[in-house]
């Protein structure tokens, strides 16, 4: 969280990458009926109070209880999982081509969602400006998440590429614009 992989996917579709954030899959999720309905069976309407689901309300439930947090993830990774699999399946008819097919994917490792992927791209930061853009985000339980988050040393291990993401957003396009180059040869 703030490291910057929403600023990374930007930056690859400009280069021409196909792209799909999960975390935008998620907000359509917290939206759609079957599952507004089952949050709110588990924590109450103030998680919906408007028919959506309340991110920062549901943050209050989830994610300071492990077994609150792992039941909301056995709802909603299999979700993300299948309109991962369908951005997948698209990507390979899309035209035209793209240079890459990139997903977006917050807890890639601790999901072990890596292996349904050709290549992983670790973006990292220094952990105060980490801190920093997550709290100017206006992130909910931002310590809980950390908590439950792999180290940044853990994920860059586990990566194929790593980026440092503690400059400007043209260093980090340019760092990109390398991987893609390198995925392409």
């Amino acid at each position: 969280m703030g490291s910057g992989k929403s600023t990374a996917l930007g930056a690859l579709e400009r280069l021409g990458a196909l792209t799909l954030s999960t975390d935008a899959v998620v907000h359509s999720l917290y939206e759609q009926q079957h599952v507004v309905d089952q949050v709110v069976n588990r924590w109450g309407a103030e998680v919906a109070p408007a028919g959506a689901v309340d991110r920062a309300a549901l943050a209050r439930f989830a994610f300071a209880d492990p077994l609150e947090r792992a039941w909301l993830e056995g709802l909603i990774w299999p979700l993300v999982g299948a309109q991962v699999a369908e951005f997948r399946e698209g990507s390979l008819v899309h035209e035209p081509r793209p240079r890459a097919a990139v997903v977006e994917t917050p807890l890639l490792f601790e999901a072990g969602m890596d292996g349904i992927y050709d290549a992983t791209i670790a973006v990292i930061a220094h952990e105060e400006l980490r801190r920093q853009r997550a709290a100017a985000r206006g992130h909910e339980a931002a310590d809980e998440r950390h908590a439950r988050q792999l180290s940044q040393q853990e994920k860059a291990e586990r990566a194929t590429y790593v980026v440092i993401n503690d400059g400007t957003t043209a260093e980090l396009e340019a760092e990109l614009a390398l991987i893609l180059e390198r995925l392409a040869g």
